[in-house]
């Protein structure tokens, strides 16, 4: 039978050339190394080194077994991390959101429901959600609109209003409302890691230029001393006060007021207490 510790000693006197920087390598002894070495040709049943004075070389038998023994190595690695990732994956509950906010109301409640679990979620663009549903690889997706998927229930939960935020000196501090048309030219400070929020801001003002902080603090600080407009939502937290001396003015178009769903299997009876967020409608 072989031996994947005997496999690894093999492939690592075929990488290092010599017995005594194998055994250096791997932190084992060289007798050891030579004994293993005479171990694998007696479980081959084949020779596999050409033995000179004070050294051995593979003969083409033996770079044959090195080739299967990496290979042989490989699976096991695979085997070993396949089966630890299927073992975590039965206590981690996975979230692809396409949004930040959504997920503050979201995690707190599983993390309450399921204590024992792993939650785990991130912040994807729309096609890396639906391949994420279609594999599997997430259990619970968030969605800005209501996608409909083979085999998966979709419960609106959120809703979500974008506003432009400017200061008292600003060209549009009179305005009640907006439109992203009566926006586009106008440049913006914006936050990164906002989800689908980033896209479709590009998308609806392509005139407009966009100064992305991914710093917090910096943001922070550009905010308090720039005068360029920022946005901000009914879901979003300012904890620091930062728009306090901002006007905020509501966008009105219908992409910038978004009904979230969370989408999951429709086998999936982990989530049913997730079914009281029809309620926030």
């Amino acid at each position: 039978m072989l031996d994947l510790t005997e496999l690894e000693q093999l492939t690592a006197f075929a990488d290092m050339g010599t017995l005594s920087m194998a055994a250096e390598k791997l932190h084992i002894s060289q007798p050891t190394i030579t004994r293993t070495m005479q171990h694998l040709e007696e479980v081959f049943g084949v020779s596999l080194f050409v033995r000179g004075k004070n050294k051995i070389t593979l003969n083409d038998t033996g770079l044959k077994a090195v080739e299967q023994a990496r290979q042989l190595l490989s699976a096991a690695d695979n085997a070993l991390r396949t089966v630890r990732a299927f073992d975590k994956s039965l206590r981690t509950i996975t979230i692809s959101s396409c949004a930040p906010a959504p997920l503050w109301y979201v995690l707190p409640v599983l993390s309450s429901a399921y204590p024992d679990m792993t939650i785990a979620s991130s912040i994807k663009s729309m096609p890396a959600i639906c391949e994420d549903l279609d594999s599997g690889f997430c259990q619970l997706a968030i969605l800005p609109q209501n996608v409909q998927y083979e085999h998966y229930v979709n419960i609106p939960f959120l809703k979500e209003n974008l506003s432009v935020c400017v200061p008292a000196s600003h060209a549009l501090s009179e305005r009640s409302s907006v439109t992203f048309s009566e926006l586009n030219g106008f440049n913006f400070l914006l936050k990164s890691e906002i989800g689908f929020w980033d896209e479709m801001c590009r998308l609806q003002m392509p005139a407009s230029k966009f100064l992305v902080q991914k710093d917090q603090f910096e943001f922070e600080e550009l905010v308090r001393e720039s005068s360029l407009p920022c946005f901000t939502t009914n879901l979003a937290k300012d904890e620091q006060n930062l728009l306090a001396d901002r006007i905020k003015i509501p966008v009105t178009d219908s992409e910038a007021n978004v009904t979230y769903y969370l989408a999951c299997h429709s086998q999936v009876r982990a989530f049913d207490s997730l079914y009281f967020y029809n309620t926030c409608l």
